[in-house]
């Protein structure tokens, strides 16, 4: 249904590449879905494709372009699990904010100036947060976001509904993290978090062995009425 498409930077000094998939009809909005450590692979394309079969235009901006473009990992295979986690040191966050504000200009004039929603996953969730810091997006939403707990001097900047999945056996967000997240978050009136008892990182990932269909299709189904509530 998608391709990949070029997207100018800030600076218009240089182009990434992005996986856009279209709606058959007008888009109703545009979401950027932001990828996890394993870049745009065939999950984080599938969420671009199912929603565009929902109407709207979606992009996945490829982040670990000045990495190494298209980068591909199953996090399944040990192997690639490590040399995705390899990445996340040498990532620049903040040229990765750049870039998702470059792609909400481009998702916008592709949604024919319509509004612009964010959903991002592991390192995307925490990009998903700051992203509802620091862009003109309209709506975000992050699933096991990790490292929020230190982003939370940011909030105040907070002007948008911003979603947060929670997975209270995350690994990779530990108990003392998800309980800063809820007391550092409780009374900002734009964010809202749900909790997903016993369930690990990655839970509503599109394939492998880290998915659990009943969280995913909750988490997805929350996510799906939050973004047609707020992108209208």
């Amino acid at each position: 249904m998608g391709a990949f498409i070029p997207v100018d930077t800030l600076d218009s000094d240089a182009q990434f590449d992005a996986y856009v998939a279209k709606p058959e009809g007008e888009a109703k909005a545009a979401i950027i879905v932001i990828q996890e450590i394993f870049g745009v692979n065939e999950g984080i394309r599938r969420k671009c494709d199912g929603w565009a079969k929902a109407g709207y235009v979606a992009y996945a901006p490829d982040l670990f372009w000045r990495i190494d473009p298209h980068i591909e990992l199953d996090p399944d295979v040990p192997d690639e699990m490590d040399q995705a986690l390899a990445l996340m040191p040498k990532f620049n966050q903040d040229q990765g904010i750049r870039d998702l504000e470059a792609t909400i200009k481009a998702a916008r004039v592709a949604a024919g100036g319509g509004k612009v929603g964010l959903v991002g996953y592991c390192l995307g969730g925490r990009l998903a947060f700051m992203a509802a810091c620091r862009t003109d997006g309209d709506a975000f939403v992050g699933y096991y976001g990790v490292g929020i707990d230190g982003l939370l001097g940011e909030q105040h900047a907070i002007g948008k509904p911003t979603m947060l999945h929670v997975p209270t056996a995350d690994h990779f967000v530990t108990p003392d993290v998800q309980k800063a997240m809820h007391e550092g978050l409780k009374d900002n009136v734009h964010v809202t978090l749900h909790d997903y008892e016993g369930l690990d990182h990655g839970f509503a990932t599109e394939m492998g062995q880290r998915r659990n269909d009943a969280a995913a299709v909750l988490a997805d189904g929350r996510t799906a009425d939050f973004f047609a509530e707020h992108l209208s």
